[in-house]
């Protein structure tokens, strides 16, 4: 269920970004962003689109914010990834923004996509009353913004010059900004889109964060290149603390199992309906890419 579903939603949102793009015509700066927002696994946006129909959304209207967050995915990637940052050459098996282009243009291109997001949030065919389009695009600038991801991001900055290496609470803490944060909006737009209540779901997005985090962490020991389309080793080339580093492998693996289990039963008063989201709690700690 839950990987034809992961597929259905992928081919939806692709085609939504195509078609929203298309309206900026044969720009340069239109083909860099169709470059940055092309594969991946659309987890973020499966979990918007799925989410949205366990509270009754048609996946017309939630695929524009299930859009939007894969744009602000992307821009954070094409930054994440410069030589500042980093400084890498390979994204979902392709060359980097500023490998394919230059620098400048994958600046630019983050920026835009950023921006861009919030304009897709607002557009018309989400569906939406307008305070509830407010509410999303709210809720996406604190959680992408110095209140989440790039705080997130902010914090394993400083912590590679740091004296010491982060602690687990600090790891923990950083993670669920870096990474955490655009999952649990993800997790939680279909409940706003349909006024209904988020709790359960924010819970289930809080385990599942982090669940994601180890399974990366996991991935960069024991990932194949080929598979991630990505580099792996680089934590421990940089030396960084990880959770890995700190639980040791086994640990590790038995924390992202622990979190998974709790992420299932937070979905119980769901009963059968959430049964993909339960998939997708499984799908984050046995994927290989």
């Amino acid at each position: 269920m839950f990987q034809a579903r992961l597929a259905d939603c992928a081919g939806l949102v692709s085609a939504c970004l195509e078609k929203a793009l298309s309206e900026f015509g044969d720009q340069p700066l239109a083909a860099a962003m169709r470059h940055a927002t092309r594969g991946g696994k659309r987890l973020r946006a499966f979990l918007v689109m799925e989410s949205a129909r366990l509270h009754g959304v048609d996946d017309a209207h939630s695929v524009w914010a299930a859009a939007a967050v894969e744009a602000v995915h992307a821009y954070s990637l094409v930054h994440d990834d410069l030589p500042c940052m980093d400084d890498d050459d390979l994204r979902r098996g392709q060359p980097t923004v500023h490998v394919k282009w230059d620098e400048a243009t994958a600046v630019l291109v983050g920026d835009a996509l950023q921006a861009w997001a919030f304009e897709l949030l607002s557009r018309e065919e989400l569906g939406a009353h307008p305070l509830v389009r407010l509410e999303l695009v709210a809720s996406m600038a604190r959680a992408a913004g110095p209140r989440g991801m790039v705080l997130g991001q902010a914090q394993d900055v400083a912590a590679e010059s740091a004296d010491a290496p982060l602690s687990l609470e600090q790891i923990t803490d950083m993670q669920a900004n870096k990474t955490g944060a655009l999952i649990a909006w993800s997790a939680q737009a279909g409940a706003v889109l349909a006024r209904a209540d988020a709790t359960a779901m924010r819970r289930y997005a809080r385990a599942l964060g982090l669940a994601f985090q180890i399974a990366d962490d996991i991935l960069d020991v024991q990932g194949n290149v080929k598979l991630a389309g990505k580099r792996v080793g680089k934590d421990a080339r940089a030396g960084k603390a990880t959770f890995v580093s700190l639980l040791g492998l086994e640990g590790a693996q038995a924390r992202a199992r622990a979190l998974v289990a709790e992420a299932e039963s937070v979905l119980q008063p769901y009963g059968g309906a959430a049964q993909a989201l339960r998939e997708a709690a499984r799908f984050v700690i046995s994927r290989d890419m």
